[in-house]
């Protein structure tokens, strides 16, 4: 039987009690205990309003085009519960609708387009606290008992609902079929390397790599997947170390900052059949890193929520560094050079897809060259980003970095987010944060009209990026909150992390504190705290439920020294749960301590 069948036949098969189907906590789950809470999902979407909700769009009418059939938002953490949400709302005959997140403005564009939420969230959790939440709906007590047809591998049965890189959140419906083949293509390409492997992410499924590596792909294969998702480069080599052998599903942003060899010896062959990397590009310098760590390059997959996986590439030394289509692909080049892909990944898999990337072709395959559609207008102008982009990194200084159009008011502007390599902190330093902006940007000003010239800069130590291992716009914007200080990162360990904040006179929290004497209030200093401890530290620990800990209390708080304009200050922040310790200190000594009690947590 393929592996579509498989996945079709998957609620109406009879449960094999005693088959290893997946890993929670380190106890193995069998293939009766998922059906059973599969079927208990299945019961609680059939008591759902059954009417379809409205379509907002041309592509929710398409999604919407079965009558009768629930539309319900599935976030969860814990991934077999979500692989059993999935397949009990497939088999009640519902559309999963898959947002990468539950802030307020993610729920707030749900609402009109399903008609409930499944999650294993706190209803603590930022978003679903506010108005815009939707509709919880719980697992029932009692599974469905009745005979469940195989699914229909042509319905449209899923919605990825994701903003990916380009701001507002997109709808992306998908037939099972389009899902399934992707999965058959998966193992005939690497099953045979896969033999005996368990599934371990990096990554979230609420995204469609995420989903077909570590859900269907290992369920229709037969291979133990693991509930958890792991935060961390460091947790993933201790799990390679004690347990089976494991097939790692990755994304650059973990495998572009590695601990050094001296902090971590490389992997034990037998402990590792592959490591996957997909949703960006990996970069280059990244390569021999993996190779030392790993023993072996990531299996790197090109391609996009909307085409699926289009091509492989694995950069082992000799080895040739272009793409290699995965089976089922037909590809072609057009005269400007640009990707055209059939597949049967695609709602129409006898059409030809237009890509929006450029490449060029090789005796192996092809070479990706970049984005052909990177043109926004600022002020009428039309503006390359790739062309920014390029000549930015060529100044040596930055490792990464993301232009977008940032829109503060009525009038657009370009911004820039830039990690720094150590050189380029060098120079950071020695000319100051508004010196080596403007050096930057004389080095743009041969390339672009002064009034596209970006504006707003922010120099990082890594970009900010979501479950999925990507950059979001929305990620971005938050950078440039003018309440937040500027930040750099000194050392970090996985509960640990010390950044160097720099408190600019021009913050607002300054306004009206006192005049004539300014000073940070206290409440500003909590306030970072809590914001800088959610993007670099793991609340809640990793494989408790979804949602960020909440604010409970704080003890042995203590304000030693006055924090003024101008000012470089060092934060200290270490979890242990339930507690969040800070420091903050400079070079006149300690200006405030403190331990913040966060429920939600435990130790």
């Amino acid at each position: 039987m393929s592996l579509l069948k498989t996945l079709c036949a998957l609620m109406s098969a009879s449960p094999s009690p005693g088959r290893p189907l997946a890993r929670r906590a380190g106890v193995l789950l069998d293939d009766a205990a998922f059906h059973a809470q599969a079927r208990r999902w299945a019961a609680a979407f059939a008591t759902l309003d059954r009417d379809v909700v409205g379509a907002a769009n041309a592509v929710d009418a398409v999604v919407a085009a079965a009558p009768g059939a629930p539309h319900v938002a599935l976030h969860f953490e814990d991934t077999v519960e979500f692989a059993a949400a999935l397949f009990g709302l497939w088999a009640a005959g519902g559309t999963a609708w898959l947002p990468g997140d539950l802030q307020p403005a993610t729920l707030q564009a749900l609402r009109g387009r399903v008609s409930a939420l499944a999650s294993d969230a706190p209803t603590t959790a930022p978003g679903l606290a506010e108005d815009a939440a939707l509709p919880r709906i719980e697992a029932a007590a009692t599974p469905d008992d009745r005979t469940f047809a195989p699914l229909d591998a042509e319905a449209e049965r899923l919605v990825i609902f994701t903003s990916g890189s380009t701001g507002l959140p997109g709808a992306i419906p998908k037939r099972l079929r389009e899902l399934f083949a992707e999965v058959d293509a998966l193992e005939q390409a690497f099953g045979a390397r896969l033999d005996g492997a368990e599934i371990l992410g990096l990554v979230s499924h609420q995204h469609i790599y995420g989903l077909l590596y570590r859900v269907l792909w290992p369920l229709a294969a037969g291979r133990v997947l693991h509930a958890e998702r792991l935060s961390y480069v460091e947790t993933l080599l201790a799990a390679l170390r004690e347990g089976p052998r494991f097939a790692v599903i990755a994304s650059p942003a973990h495998l572009k900052r590695l601990p050094p060899a001296e902090s971590a010896p490389q992997v034990d062959a037998d402990h590792l059949a592959l490591i996957f990397s997909s949703g960006g590009p990996l970069p280059d310098e990244a390569v021999p890193d993996c190779r030392r760590l790993f023993g072996q390059a990531p299996l790197e997959v090109y391609g996009s929520s909307e085409t699926g996986g289009v091509a492989w590439r694995q950069r082992d030394a000799g080895a040739p560094t272009t793409w290699t289509a995965l089976p089922g692909i037909d590809w072609q080049a057009d005269d400007t050079g640009t990707l055209r892909i059939r597949s049967r990944h695609l709602p129409d898999p006898a059409e030809w897809f237009e890509s929006a990337d450029r490449v060029r072709l090789t005796a192996e395959g092809f070479e990706l060259l970049g984005r052909a559609d990177r043109i926004v207008k600022i002020e009428g102008k039309r503006v390359s980003l790739q062309t920014i982009e390029t000549v930015l990194r060529d100044s040596g200084w930055l490792e990464d970095l993301r232009v977008f159009v940032l829109e503060p008011g009525a009038r657009e502007q370009l911004a820039v987010a830039a990690q720094l390599n150590d050189a380029g902190w060098a120079e950071h330093d020695a000319r100051g944060k508004a010196a080596f902006a403007q050096l930057l940007r004389d080095r743009l000003a041969p390339h672009l009209e002064r009034i596209a010239l970006p504006r707003r800069w922010r120099f990082l130590s890594q970009l900010p990026v979501n479950a999925q291992g990507k950059v979001t716009v929305a990620a971005l914007t938050r950078l440039f909150d003018p309440r937040r200080p500027g930040v750099r990162l000194l050392a970090r360990s996985t509960n640990e992390v010390t950044l160097r904040l720099s408190v600019d006179a021009s913050l607002p929290q300054f306004d009206g504190h006192f005049p004539g004497h300014p000073i940070l209030p206290g409440v500003a200093q909590l306030d970072w705290v809590m914001l800088l401890a959610r993007e670099w530290l793991p609340l809640p620990p990793t494989g408790q439920a979804a949602g960020q800990a909440d604010f409970a209390g704080i003890d042995n708080l203590k304000f030693q020294q006055v924090i003024s304009p101008g000012m470089t200050v060092e934060l200290t922040l270490a979890f242990s749960a339930p507690l969040l310790s800070f420091s903050y200190r400079s070079a006149a000594g300690s200006h405030a301590v403190g331990k913040i009690r966060l429920q939600g947590t435990t130790p």
